[in-house]
């Protein structure tokens, strides 16, 4: 293995940064949109009290997050209580209802994957109050002096890079002062009033960046236009200050603070530094200093500071106006300061004041606040999220502009966040890297009850009262562990309201929405699922498998179980051979006309009644009421040839079925109507026989009907007498071509969507209205448009039956980034150089040649959802699949060329002949990450997408076909999760009758029909469908034992001591008895926590719930469990292979005492009733050093214990030493084993790779690497009889070494060689060696080592990805194409992907290795580029597109694990 792919599979869930500010809108577009009720409901009487509360909501800003190196911008939807709405619906919503809301939800806007990790993040707002048109940027900040500013850009619906600044290179070199290492990359703050912000970097370089003010600088007149009048935020100026010059040098932290005339910046720094064994002499060493920063003069005065802070003083948060001034965290205290006043609250015993001569007041309760996060509920209230979850509040008891005094109260227990934001006046966010994050409202209420939220007005006023001392909540430190169990907890679950008076201010919370994560994952472990097949082969044995994680901490502490792909879970199967289609019909019989037209609510909930199944020849109908049974005889459905599609009509009153020379009307299961297809008026008689039909798509009450030659039918349906008439369209008589694709499209709902992208919104709604009307037929019809795609590649959208175009596409194929109406005249400026291109391509033969692409299959549907936007999707000819979300823009400047289409078409009166063209309808093409692509096949295509509104309470689509995947529509995005364990899959429909609810039915291309529901215990709004088992401690390391399907896991649980039993337990082996007596009586009774582990024995539940816990083994008191294993060793009395489960311990008792380590050896029972016996111990011992790493080595059990690694043999009573490497390792974190080959990671000294010989029993080292490096994680890499050595390390990076001991400059073999490296840019924990998949069934090239393995690997961040050895043709082809895309793609940030993906040594000495790894992170964006560009780039490269494209596609079969 000379050469491998990174790819990641699975992006990072632990979200590091949030913020929120008006991105996609701005302030001033809140208003209109007050009331999403109906007109008709503002009566005075039934809303009177109502309005006081919702006007409280105010405009909603965007949530913007990052994890690692992915930026999501979020759009936050409240849900507000309808007067007239039924009080049923509201309660089902999580958190009930609350303010007039009923719920909220995050709505993805967009979804960047960068090229590095966002360091730090901050919004650049123009505070110009409530009415303000200017929007907000966002600064982001990278690793060493990187800060880009990115704006929303309304016309291409996604983020825009307005301005980049760099401060790395040569010519700076000189700000690092000739320092290597820094604590922390730069970090970024913003001045309130948006005049400024500032960047600190290299520790000490003050980068202030000035923002333009409005109406002048960069923004043009011209510019306002063309972003739909709304300006964002940007970025004029940069200059620096040098700290140093100040005499600043440690700065801890800083902040712009409000109310002055300037900005203001306040920095917290330490004069000298201290540390624990010198507090005695030196404590209060930090202090703030205020700078008045003049931007435009480039000067920055001291105004004011403050000295004697405590040491452990980190944070500072500026205190809105009107109070202004700041507060500064510190570990046990929280002071407040501003230019006139300063108080400050002791948290805990250990805060002391300068000199003990005045008290500092304490706060009611014991609570250390290092590592706390903090936000701003009201402008005198912070709540403040510590490091064990729990919510605290602080009141600013304050009078004018002085504040007294702090008040601090314990609220709930939450997620342990590592960020928190507040979102307009109501909601704020707890982002986690440990758990799940939250979205939470939050009511501000006075004391009395939920009820008089609407007297909140009035009695803001009181709060200088003193609440009265007996309301206060006074709590033991223990019970901040009784949270854990008290249920008050603030999950996803409950949510009563708790409420904490203090100082008469009530606050009460409702989770309302929820985002989740797998990450930290420490250890996984890859077991099979419950219900695999055993007999399943090649690509589908994969989907057995599941990946069992360790992840989170403390009392977000879980099981992840992941799974790539979805293997529903089969009801029945039948044989079913030469299977064509399937669908399934709904009809009732008593369904009367009056009915329908109210749509009853239960509607979704309404069974199917016929099955129908078309095989080659012929069709059966089946009844799909408690058992399946068969009625082709006695129903009058077409059944001598095979169906073409069926579906209901006229409000599921009738069901329409069509077949490839006519169509069917049947009322249940009567004939009612037929019509056969002739062919089209203008051609002879003679040819219609041969005209069949060849695709149909139906929206009530019409369907569109493809003819093998190329023509279309409508047929047309008349509610009133249940018919069907079909005609020809007569504007696509002279037509452009044949048509290659087409559907039909119902915008559905009482608000169409697509009716707001015409022209003249206002008209078009009312003229609809009027049609509407005159029809008779129910309001919430909507309208339905055709999409239509021809032979040579261009898409049309016609308005239903008219066939007026309202939207065209040239050249919709070639699969560009936005589509633009092709009328609209001003083409932005990134398209200008596409277009050029493609009319230069067709000319030149020395392109490839693209066999004649087109478009297959065309889909277009909007889900329910109040905000959601219709999708459309093409399949081409090739397998690739584009994937369109529509938007609107409105565009300023009216001068398109509609006006001369207008004339031409006669008047656009209010005649209904003449819709105005959807000229603001725009779409942006979304990428389909995880789909594999379908094999080219020539057989006739059959329809690949069914769209689906419930499976188990998902909507979405799914893709049959040689790859088949479900696409699943959360939060306005796709989750695409393929499904491997059927192969091919022919046909796919719903199914929803008594005893299978919201299921599904699929026909497999082996001719087997299986019935199924989707599996309920998992959540699919993720990267991959994941089960999260609470665990409320902390998981560390996680083996699977195969025969019993049993998941042995290290669990620790924090539990509260007294300090005398913790001191007792570190001296009781050294003889200092002396010094636990010297405690005074104070320090004795306060708690400290101290971590007890346990092994548990888990076992998966049968039915996809929670896991049951078979069996615990606790350790010793100070005794650690760091890791498990199952081992398999000879016994060699009885010359027996026995499986045994093996635990490595360390005992931690400070650095008095000399370490020691346990080996526990345990039985896995035979007798599974009687969960005693479950586990046995068979063997323990105590050895020197912490037993760090666990393997069995041909039968004998390798430990890596302290500084030595033995091994042992197995005599079936005790382990006896036979041979022994005392590396000058410190302390193994990883021992991997191939054959006789030991691979050994070290936490300090890099990796060793020894051999073992059965017959000198001899462990002996074959070479190491010199270097250091801090490692993570090793292991093997084999690539057919090439074996390598792979380890992660501490800076994030992968490298890849070999031994070699032929080549000089290994040193006659002592040295390893490196072979590859690569920056990963997360922590590498785990890596697990599965053999990749054989595609040499497909492709004919030398790919098809069967001894090649991937390396899956796990991250911190919860991401996954995979190594994979590739071989060298297929390398080098790639890695010329990824040179080519650095510079082909443009890059959001304006960051290089080859600068990420370099080592990273962090000052070390490091020589840097081949680049012998592609970077599938960068090779994605090529299917993303238009078809010119793909081609032209091919060719560059001196390859094809194809060659290419197949290659990415075996790289992502060989890589579908799980």
């Amino acid at each position: 293995m000379s050469f491998a792919a990174y790819k990641m599979m699975h992006c990072p869930t632990g979200i590091d940064n949030c913020a929120s500010g008006f991105l996609t809108h701005s302030r001033a577009d809140y208003v209109p949109r007050v009331p999403p009720l109906p007109a008709d409901d503002l009566d005075p009487d039934s809303d009177w009290p109502n309005p006081a509360t919702r006007r409280d909501l105010g405009p909603i800003p965007n949530l913007i997050l990052t994890s690692a190196n992915v930026l999501e911008v979020y759009a936050v939807r409240v849900h507000e209580e309808s007067a007239k709405g039924p009080p049923a619906a509201a309660e089902s919503s999580r958190g009930g209802v609350f303010d007039g809301v009923t719920g909220a939800s995050l709505e993805l806007v967009c979804h960047y994957r960068l090229h590095g990790n966002v360091e730090a993040m901050a919004v650049l707002s123009i505070g110009a109050g409530d009415g303000s048109r200017r929007r907000d940027s966002i600064i982001l900040t990278f690793k060493d002096a990187k800060i880009s500013v990115l704006e929303y850009d309304d016309s291409i619906h996604g983020l825009r890079t307005s301005s980049l600044h760099c401060f790395e290179g040569p010519e700076w070199l000189h700000l690092k002062r000739g320092r290597e290492q820094f604590a922390s990359g730069p970090l970024v703050k913003v001045d309130p009033q948006g005049r400024c912000g500032g960047v600190l970097v290299y520790d000490l370089q003050m980068i202030i960046l000035k923002a333009t003010q409005a109406g002048s600088g960069l923004v043009g007149d011209d510019d306002t236009l063309g972003s739909g009048g709304a300006v964002a935020a940007r970025i004029e100026s940069s200059y620096m200050i040098n700290l140093r010059d100040l005499d600043m040098r440690h700065v801890k932290d800083f902040t712009f603070v409000h109310g002055y005339i300037e900005p203001v910046m306040v920095i917290l720094h330490e004069c000298e530094l201290t540390w624990a064994g010198r507090l005695s002499w030196k404590h209060h060493t930090c202090m703030i200093s205020a700078l008045s920063i003049s931007t435009t003069l480039k000067q920055h005065p001291l105004i004011w500071s403050a000295v004697n802070l405590p040491h452990d003083a980190y944070k500072l948060l500026a205190v809105p106006s009107p109070i202004g001034g700041v507060l500064v965290i510190g570990a046990n205290t929280i002071h407040y300061h501003s230019q006139s006043a300063s108080c400050a609250l002791a948290l805990n015993s250990y805060a002391v004041s300068l000199d003990s001569s005045q008290e500092m007041p304490r706060s009611t309760f014991n609570v250390e606040l290092d590592a706390a996060n903090a936000t701003w509920l009201s402008n005198d209230v912070a709540l403040l999220s510590t490091k064990t979850g729990e919510l605290l509040l602080l009141v600013l008891v304050y009078d004018g502009r002085v504040v007294q005094r702090l008040d601090l109260s314990k609220s709930k227990a939450s997620v342990l966040s590592s960020g928190i934001t507040t979102i307009g006046s109501s909601l704020f966010f707890l982002a986690s890297r440990l758990g799940d994050s939250m979205l939470v409202q939050f009511s501000c209420g006075s004391g009395v009850s939920m009820s008089s939220s609407n007297n909140l007005k009035e009695e803001v006023g009181d709060i200088e009262v003193d609440a009265p001392s007996s309301k206060r909540l006074r709590r033991s430190p223990s019970d901040a562990l009784q949270d854990l169990v008290s249920g008050e907890e603030l999950s996803l679950y409950g949510s009563a309201p708790n409420r904490t008076e203090s100082a008469q201010k009530t606050f009460s919370f409702a989770v309302r929405d929820s985002l989740i994560n797998v990450g930290p994952l420490k250890d996984f472990s890859y077991g099979l699922r419950i219900n695999a097949d055993a007999n399943a082969t090649g690509i589908a044995k994969q989907s057995n498998y599941e990946l069992v994680c360790c992840s989170g901490h403390g009392k977000n502490g879980s099981i992840c179980v992941l799974r790539q792909s979805i293997r529903p879970e089969v009801i029945t199967e039948v044989e079913l051979p030469g299977c064509k289609g399937i669908w399934t019909v709904y009809h009732k019989s008593s369904r009367s006309h009056s009915a329908d037209s109210s749509k009853m609510a239960n509607d979704d909930d309404e069974y199917h009644a016929y099955l129908i199944i078309s095989l080659e020849a012929r069709t059966m109908v089946l009844e799909t009421a408690d058992l399946l049974s068969e009625v082709t005889e006695s129903v009058e459905y077409y059944i001598r040839g095979k169906t073409l599609a069926a579906g209901n009509l006229f409000g599921r009153r009738r069901v329409i079925q069509v077949f490839e020379h006519g169509a069917r009307i049947l009322d249940g299961s009567f004939m009612t109507h037929e019509k056969f297809f002739g062919s089209s008026n203008s051609e002879s008689n003679s040819g219609s026989e041969n005209v069949m039909a060849v695709s149909v798509s139906i929206a009530d009450p019409y369907a569109l009907i493809r003819m093998s030659d190329g023509s279309i039918r409508l047929l047309i349906g008349d509610p009133s007498t249940c018919t069907i008439s079909v005609t020809t369209p007569a504007s696509l008589e002279s037509s452009k071509g044949s048509v290659s694709s087409c559907t039909l499209y119902h915008d559905k709902g009482p608000e169409p969507w697509l009716r707001k992208t015409s022209t003249d919104a206002w008209l078009s709604t009312g003229v609809g209205e009027a049609i509407d009307g005159a029809d008779g037929a129910a309001q919430d019809h909507g309208d339905i448009y055709c999409v239509m795609c021809y032979e040579n590649g261009s898409l049309e959208i016609f308005d239903v039956p008219n066939f007026s175009c309202v939207f065209s596409v040239e050249n919709f194929m070639s699969g560009k980034s936005h589509l633009i109406d092709a009328l609209m005249k001003e083409v932005p400026k990134d398209f200008e150089k596409v277009d050029r291109g493609s009319n230069g391509i067709s000319g030149q033969g020395r392109m490839e040649n693209v066999p004649d692409m087109k478009v297959v299959e065309l889909a277009m549907h909007r889900w329910s959802g109040q905000h959601s936007r219709p999708f459309l999707f093409g399949i081409l000819s090739d397998g690739t699949i584009l994937c369109y979300h529509a938007y609107l823009y409105e565009s300023l400047d009216g001068n398109s060329k509609l006006e001369d289409s207008v004339s031409a078409g006669g008047p656009a009166g209010l005649n209904s002949t003449n819709v105005s063209r959807l000229r603001n309808l725009r779409f942006v093409r979304v990428p389909m990450d995880a789909y594999a692509r379908e094999e080219t096949s020539n057989v006739s295509p059959c329809q690949q997408i069914t769209v689906f509104k419930n499976i188990g309470g998902y909507q979405g689509f799914f893709l049959s076909g040689s790859r088949p995947a479900w696409v699943m529509m959360l939060r306005e995005r796709l989750r695409v999760h393929p499904q491997l364990c059927d192969g091919s899959i022919v046909a796919f429909t719903v199914l929803h009758n008594v005893n299978c609810n919201h299921g599904l039915i699929y026909v497999t291309s082996q001719g087997v029909l299986k019935i199924c529901q989707l599996p309920s215990g998992s959540n699919y709004d993720c990267y991959w469908p994941v089960q999260k088992i609470p665990l409320k401690a902390t998981p560390h390391q996680v083996t699977y034992f195969a025969e019993k399907n049993l998941y042995p896991l290290i669990v620790s649980v924090p539990v509260p001591k007294p300090l005398n039993q913790v001191v007792s337990l570190v001296e009781q082996d050294s003889n200092h008895q002396s010094e636990s007596q010297n405690l005074n009586p104070d320090e004795q009774n306060r708690f400290y926590s101290v971590d007890e582990f346990e092994v548990r024995i888990m076992e998966p539940d049968k039915s996809g719930g929670p896991w049951q816990t078979k069996a615990t083994i606790p350790m010793q008191t100070s005794e650690n469990a760091l890791t498990v294993r199952m081992v398999t060793l000879l016994n060699t009395s009885s010359k027996e292979n026995e499986t045994l489960l093996a635990v490595g311990t360390a005992y931690v008792q400070g650095e008095d005492v000399a370490a020691r380590g346990r080996i526990l050896l345990f039985s896995l029972g035979k007798n599974t009733d009687n969960s005693q016996t479950l586990v046995s111990e068979v063997y323990s011992k105590e050895l020197k050093g912490a037993i760090s790493a666990l393997a069995s080595l041909q039968g004998h059990l390798l430990i890596a214990s302290g500084p030595k690694i033995i091994l042992h043999k197995w005599t079936g009573t005790e382990l006896n030493g036979i041979a022994f490497f005392d590396a000058p390792p410190l302390h193994v974190v990883s021992l991997n084993i191939v054959k006789n080959f030991i691979l050994i990671g070290d936490i300090h000294k890099s990796i060793y790779f020894l051999s073992w010989k059965e017959q000198g029993a001899q462990l002996s080292l074959l070479a190491k690497d010199f270097g250091n490096l801090d490692c993570f994680a090793t292991e093997f890499l084999i690539d057919g009889s090439t074996l390598s050595l792979m380890v992660s390390d501490d800076q994030k990076n992968i490298q890849i070494f070999y031994y070699a001991p032929k080549m000089s400059e290994s040193w006659k073999g002592q040295k390893l060689l490196s072979r590859a490296e690569f920056h990963v840019g997360a922590h590498v924990t785990k890596f697990l060696r599965l053999q990749m998949l054989s595609t040499s069934d497909r492709s004919g090239s030398g790919s098809d080592k069967t001894n090649r393995f991937a390396l899956l690997f796990g991250t911190l961040d919860g991401s996954i990805g995979c190594i994979a050895p590739l071989d060298e043709l297929t390398f080098r082809r790639l890695q010329s194409l990824q040179r080519k895309l650095v510079d082909a793609v443009p890059h959001l940030a304006g960051l290089n992907p080859r600068a990420f993906r370099q080592f990273r040594s962090n000052g070390k000495a490091h020589r840097p290795g081949p680049d012998s790894i592609v970077d599938c992170e960068l090779l994605c964006h090529y299917e993303m580029l238009p078809l010119e560009e793909q081609l032209e780039i091919a060719h560059q490269v001196g390859t094809t597109r194809s060659q290419i494209l197949s290659n990415l596609s075996d790289l992502a079969l060989g890589t579908s694990f799980l």
